[in-house]
């Protein structure tokens, strides 16, 4: 080994005991639970001590890792929170016993998990035709929460007129809403600047608007709104099952004499408590969405199934989704399951036509409830999905080279770095009409990919205009053999052509991670070399291209070249000691003519023809077609060259 390696050797080695010495501190500071500030001190604390500018390098590198991890967590634990809440407060629409407990926790937990100042909920009053607060958390101003607002005043009735959430930076400057004395001085008294307020649904009427907000400027972020959205579908929820229970009541007090009428509708509601009581169990021990159809088969005594979008009929289904309740089809009645109005698919119960309206109230509870686990199951897809593509950029990009922590993050997502792996470049091949096509196809593409990478224990990213997939090999199988069947079950998926280039077999991507940007360009060229050869929809490795394999393969598999050439040909004469290569190199050098060729070799011009049929037998038939002739007689003169440095 040379001097020079053996001193980066030994940098190498420097480096990363300096690393791991650097990280104590950091992994203290995430085991307490330490701010974000704090992180800062292990680095102030080493340049106050003058200790080395590689040593303080190392803390800069382990803090930096060290922030990221926290702030993955701090996610995670967000995700953990909302996703709780939502559930407890479908727990407690499930159990209802209290409307105003049950609007106050909806309330409260909004205002925790949006973190703003203030969060509260207003009502319309059809009787005096204004708004009123309901229920107010966080407020100090007595004027505040004791507003009543005309209809379509304020940003509440911005909310109210358009039926879409608003939000407003900053108050008193926004002119999107009608300004009123009475709403300004009491927004004023409780000092609110930034507003996000989203309505209160019940089929398509408004009833109130679910607010949150801060005092001082600020950004709600999507997924703040849609948070504070699925909190407004649940109070709106409380407020229409409060209602039925109040008819109920009204009802049961009205019509004493009517006792089997009574009994049939009470029998009624407690089958859909029961099956709230149900859902909520099958939300708190992660059902699916077919638990949820299961359950609600049982209570209604009939055959209710989840549906994709797509196998629903379209025109009922549009009914259900634009009114917010079930609809009528034939014998069956569809639900649809669109939250946010975003159609993910229906509930159907079949052969059900007579449908009392409680029945039909739980049916649509139940999609409800179906449209929460579906969106809770696509947000975690959506979060793994972006922390496989996070890990595979580290390794294309070569930013993370601690092997330990490598293997540590590929083993939470269930995938094995040790393994042998190919590094596959897939693009679409179609045209987008524009770039919102573009856009889409491309996303399409990413998500068939994660989709992909998630059940084969690998890795995807979205990287220069397609898809980067890092898969295992399995045993027996080969670059060319994955690459096609990745081409075809992406062009399955997405509907359109996808070309898929591979990389050769790569090992040890943990403790060689710049190994897989080598194996990413790799694959990219052999994906450049399909197109160009109008073999889109197709793929392929380096190994496929015969000699322009070797331009195209990053470690110039030159053996391998050879050996798939002619490689039979060689094991046949050192296995029987006969001279076939030679008798080739001297056929060819003769223009390919045996008369020539029988006096270079000083044999009987049969013995060339014997020679050649055996030739024949171990290459094909096709060996002398010009194309393979010419990837053998390059075969034939990297042997020879092969062979005599060897010597």
């Amino acid at each position: 080994m040379s001097r020079d390696h053996v001193q980066s050797a030994e940098r190498t080695e420097a480096e990363a005991m300096a690393l791991t010495g650097a990280e104590t501190p950091f992994l203290q500071l995430l085991a307490r639970g330490a701010s974000a500030d704090a992180y800062e001190q292990p680095v102030l604390l080493a340049r106050a001590e003058g200790r080395p500018a590689e040593a303080i390098a190392a803390l800069e590198r382990a803090k930096l890792l060290a922030l990221r991890v926290r702030a993955e967590l701090e996610g995670r634990r967000r995700r953990e929170a909302e996703l709780s809440a939502l559930f407890e407060t479908a727990h407690d629409l499930a159990g209802l016993r209290d409307l105003d407990a049950v609007l106050q926790a909806i309330v409260q937990r909004a205002r925790s998990l949006l973190g703003t100042d203030v969060a509260y909920l207003s009502l319309n009053d059809p009787e005096r035709g204004d708004t009123y607060m309901r229920v107010t958390e966080g407020s100090v101003a007595a004027r505040f929460q004791q507003l009543r607002l005309g209809m379509g005043e304020g940003l509440g009735g911005l909310v109210a007129q358009t039926a879409r959430p608003y939000v407003t930076d900053d108050y008193f400057k926004d002119d999107r809403f009608q300004h009123t004395n009475t709403i300004d001085n009491g927004v004023r008294d409780e000092g609110l600047v930034a507003i996000l307020g989203v309505p209160l649904m019940l089929g398509h009427h408004v009833i109130g608007v679910l607010f949150a907000a801060d005092r001082r400027a600020r950004v709600f972020e999507r997924e703040q709104i849609a948070l504070l959205g699925s909190f407004a579908a649940l109070a709106a929820a409380a407020i229409d099952t409060a209602n039925l229970l109040t008819e109920t009541r009204s009802a049961l007090a009205g019509l004493e004499r009517a006792n089997e009428i009574i009994r049939d509708r009470s029998a009624v509601i407690e089958r859909a408590s029961d099956v709230h009581d149900r859902l909520a169990e099958l939300v708190l021990r992660g059902g699916g969405v077919h638990d949820v159809a299961a359950a609600v088969s049982q209570v209604l005594d009939g055959t209710v199934e989840f549906t994709e979008a797509s196998d629903a009929p379209a025109a009922p289904l549009e009914a259900s989704r634009a009114e917010g309740h079930a609809v009528r089809h034939e014998d069956d009645w569809i639900a649809a399951v669109a939250p946010g109005g975003e159609l993910l698919g229906a509930l159907v119960l079949r052969g059900h036509p007579g449908l009392d309206p409680v029945d039909q109230l739980t049916l649509e509870r139940a999609a409800m409830v179906t449209s929460l686990l579906l969106l809770a199951r696509r947000s975690a897809a959506e979060a793994e999905q972006r922390v496989r593509g996070e890990l595979l950029d580290d390794l294309l990009d070569a930013r993370d080279r601690d092997p330990r922590l490598l293997r540590e993050r590929a083993s939470r997502l269930h995938a094995d770095l040790d393994a042998t792996h190919v590094v596959l470049a897939a693009r679409l091949d179609g045209t987008a009409p524009d770039a919102d096509h573009e856009a889409d196809a491309r996303r399409r593409l990413w998500s068939a990919a994660s989709h992909l990478a998630a059940t084969r224990h690998g890795l995807a990213a979205a990287r220069d205009g397609g898809t980067v997939l890092l898969l295992p090999l399995a045993p027996g199988d080969t670059a060319t053999d994955l690459a096609r069947r990745t081409a075809h079950q992406l062009g399955t998926a997405v509907h359109e052509a996808v070309t898929v280039g591979a990389s050769a077999p790569v090992r040890d991507l943990a403790a060689h991670p710049d190994t897989a940007a080598a194996a990413y360009a790799e694959g990219r060229r052999c994906l450049d070399a399909l197109r160009l050869l109008g073999r889109s929809g197709d793929g392929a490795a380096a190994e496929d291209f015969g000699f322009l394999g070797l331009l195209l393969a990053g470690d110039r598999d030159i053996a391998g070249f050879v050996e798939r050439t002619i490689g039979q040909v060689v094991v046949y004469d050192e296995r029987r000691g006969t001279d076939l290569v030679h008798t080739l190199d001297a056929y060819f050098t003769c223009g390919m003519s045996p008369a020539r060729t029988k006096d270079e070799l000083h044999v009987h011009v049969n013995t060339v023809a014997q020679r050649l049929e055996r030739v024949a037998r171990l290459l094909g038939d096709d060996w002398q077609d010009p194309a393979r002739a010419l990837e053998i007689q390059l075969a034939l003169r990297l042997h020879r060259l092969s062979a005599r440095s060897q010597h």
